[in-house]
């Protein structure tokens, strides 16, 4: 610094300045110089340091240095090494303005702080974009400690700016924040619930992230996109976002059609209204149909038998004949207490996990052909016809 200073001193001299206006002179060219070789610091940081390191991370076989030092986390350490250097030069620049040295180094001060806040949390999210574990819960776990660790890390930073603004020891704020927690309780509140709901999630294992949610009391119906402290994000099927807090999923109640999707078959719960009037006894000429087309086997027509009967029989033999139903997962075709609206005959059976469009036009054919079905065995779907 010294060497600097009298450079400086040196020109002045040689351009000939006297008087009172060699002060002001001075503390010009400090000021020039001193942005000047803050400039030129940061300029070889960005186009020296962070090519050299890009350089040396490339050259390793593992892929964990690129995502930690990203282009993110370099650029923010070049914005540090500026502020370091007026802070060094700040001496030297304003050695006969003590209030404008203390109030700039007081301001350095805390741009160093707070930027090297910034550099820790870039590294805390390049830190959770790293496959540390194949486990979805583990992966949770980790980006769970990383927000409360960002939240510490601010709330220590915020400490540290107040103690250097009133010239304060950071510690003994910090031991003074008992008398105030109950305000800290009340400002975190939503962050603290967040952190536990969370921890809720993660630990039972209720959602993870490219889950299907679907949450009664909010529009949430789609596939899970983020888990944070305070947010569960859902990319609904029609392209619109949705944030469910945490808190919300553990305090209610929400459906997850992971084990669905992951399972051997998609359930299929249907009901079909007969009307009364239709069920009746087979005769012959419903009999010789049912045999000419091959619905029903002679075995299956002895003794008297009701339409609706064989149509169940028959209907539970299509859908095991269908290559799309899974025959090894429950499939019934009941009947069920009876209504005003006509007498309910469920068909409960499991689609074969396929992507959902291809689930829906098979769902739709079964139910077509099952529709159509009815009137070859005399039957009649009830259907209310508006008032007239």
């Amino acid at each position: 610094m010294e060497s600097i200073k009298n450079y400086v001193e040196q020109f002045i001299r040689l351009t000939g300045i006297s008087g009172n206006a060699v002060p002001i002179v001075r503390h010009v060219l400090l000021v020039l110089v001193t942005i000047l070789l803050a400039w030129a610091a940061g300029a070889l940081c960005r186009k020296i340091l962070i090519p050299v390191v890009h350089r040396i991370t490339s050259k390793t076989k593992g892929n964990w240095d690129e995502t930690l030092f990203n282009d993110n986390v370099l650029k923010t350490a070049s914005r540090i090494v500026p502020a370091i250097v007026v802070s060094w030069l700040l001496p030297m620049v304003f050695f006969q303005y003590a209030i404008v040295h203390t109030a700039l180094e007081k301001l350095t001060a805390i741009y160093i702080v707070v930027m090297s806040v910034k550099l820790f949390i870039a590294l805390i999210n390049s830190l959770t974009q790293l496959k540390l574990s194949s486990s979805p819960a583990v992966r949770q776990y980790i980006r769970t400690f990383c927000g409360v660790l960002k939240v510490i890390v601010i709330f220590i930073t915020v400490i540290v700016v107040v103690a250097i603004l009133f010239n304060k020891n950071p510690m003994s704020l910090i031991a003074g924040l008992g008398a105030t927690s109950a305000i800290l309780m009340l400002v975190f509140k939503d962050t603290i619930e967040g952190l536990v709901a969370g921890i809720r999630l993660t630990s039972n294992d209720m959602v993870r992230k490219g889950d299907w949610i679907t949450v009664p009391s909010t529009p949430a119906d789609g596939v899970v996109e983020d888990i944070s402290l305070t947010t569960v994000k859902v990319r609904n099927f029609d392209d619109t976002t949705v944030t469910v807090p945490p808190l919300a999923l553990v305090s209610g109640s929400f459906q997850n059609w992971r084990s669905m999707q992951k399972g051997a078959g998609r359930r299929v719960k249907r009901l079909l209204y007969i009307d009364f009037r239709s069920v009746k006894l087979a005769d012959e000429t419903l009999k010789n149909s049912l045999l000419s087309d091959k619905l029903i086997t002679e075995e299956q027509m002895q003794g008297q038998q009701v339409n609706i009967a064989l149509f169940r029989l028959f209907i539970e033999q299509y859908l095991n004949n269908r290559t799309e139903v899974n025959e090894k997962q429950t499939l019934m075709v009941r009947q069920m207490e009876a209504t005003p609206s006509g007498l309910p005959i469920e068909f409960y059976f499991f689609i074969k996990n396929s992507p959902d469009i291809h689930y829906e036009h098979t769902l739709a054919d079964i139910m077509e052909h099952i529709y159509a079905y009815t009137h070859a065995f005399g039957l009649t779907i009830y259907q209310q016809y508006p008032e007239q």
